[in-house]
Order: structure tokens, then C-alpha cells, then sequence
């Protein structure tokens, strides 16, 4: 019987897998919010930003000795990386694609606003400003300018 050659947890169509996508995508928000660089992890891990970037972007798995020098030099447990990941794609594990292929290839979720670097920039900073009156009025501002209605 032929074997079947590994796919290495990539989708049918060849695209990263969800999952490494998801762990990736954790990954950049934390690097994010600590206000590190590409670089600075990949010097604190022993990487270079090139591939730090490949991680995050999901075309590099990230191997289980990787994921714990990434919990050390990110404060994190490591359940961090699964946090919030849709039933989708939890279901597309290489296991799980394969006893039962996807019958299309995953829709790529929308990019959320609270995961752009604009919205993380602002959310670090916001919490480095020490005075709490003052953090208060900004908070108290950006509830007025925003054009949310309050039913919401």
C-alpha cells in the first residue's frame, strides 16, 4: 500500500493550519502589548525576527520546546496560545482533518480591530500613564468622541 505523504498540519489547499495561524496570531498580540520588537523576541528566544515572523504568521509550526521558551520570554502559561479559538478552528487539527477532511477550505476570520497593532499601541499605552485621574479623563473622552450608541 503506498504511504501518504505528510502534509505537515497544512490545510488540503496547502495554507498554513488555522491552528498554527491562531497560536501565531497570540503570539504577535502579546509581543504586541509587552511593546516588543520582532527582533527583541527572536534575540530573547534565540531566533531571528524572519523567523519570529513566520511563526506569527503561522507558515512556521512552533515545536513544543519553542512554544515553552515562548511562555518564559512572554509571562504567559501556556494555555495563552489556545485562548479564544473558534470551534472551526480547534476542528482542523491534523488529526481531526484527517478522519474527516474538510469538505472546503476555512474561511479566514475577518481581522478583528482589537488585534491591530493601532488598537494594542493604544491599549499599552493607555495603561502606562500613571496617573489614574488622568487615565480616567482619557477614558471618560474617547467614550464621548466615539460614535457608539450607548444601547450597544
Amino acid at each position: 500500500m503506498p504511504r501518504k505523504k505528510a502534509n505537515r498540519g497544512r490545510t488540503p489547499a496547502g495554507a498554513p493550519n488555522p491552528i498554527d495561524v491562531h497560536v501565531g496570531s497570540r503570539m504577535r498580540l502579546r509581543r504586541t502589548l509587552l511593546g516588543l520588537s520582532q527582533e527583541r523576541l527572536g534575540e530573547m528566544i534565540g531566533l531571528t525576527f524572519q523567523q519570529v515572523q513566520k511563526y506569527e504568521r503561522g507558515a512556521n509550526r512552533v515545536s513544543c520546546s519553542r512554544l515553552f521558551d515562548l511562555t518564559r520570554a512572554l509571562e504567559v502559561p501556556v494555555s495563552y496560545f489556545f485562548d479564544d479559538m473558534a470551534d472551526s478552528v480547534s476542528a482542523m487539527s491534523p488529526v481531526q482533518m484527517g478522519r474527516e477532511p474538510p469538505l472546503e477550505e476555512p474561511v479566514p476570520a475577518e481581522a478583528d480591530p482589537r488585534l491591530r497593532r493601532e488598537t494594542l499601541e493604544l491599549v499599552r499605552n493607555y495603561y502606562s500613564i500613571t496617573d489614574p485621574d488622568v487615565r480616567r479623563r482619557i477614558y471618560d473622552l474617547a467614550k464621548a468622541l466615539s460614535s457608539r450608541d450607548d444601547a450597544e
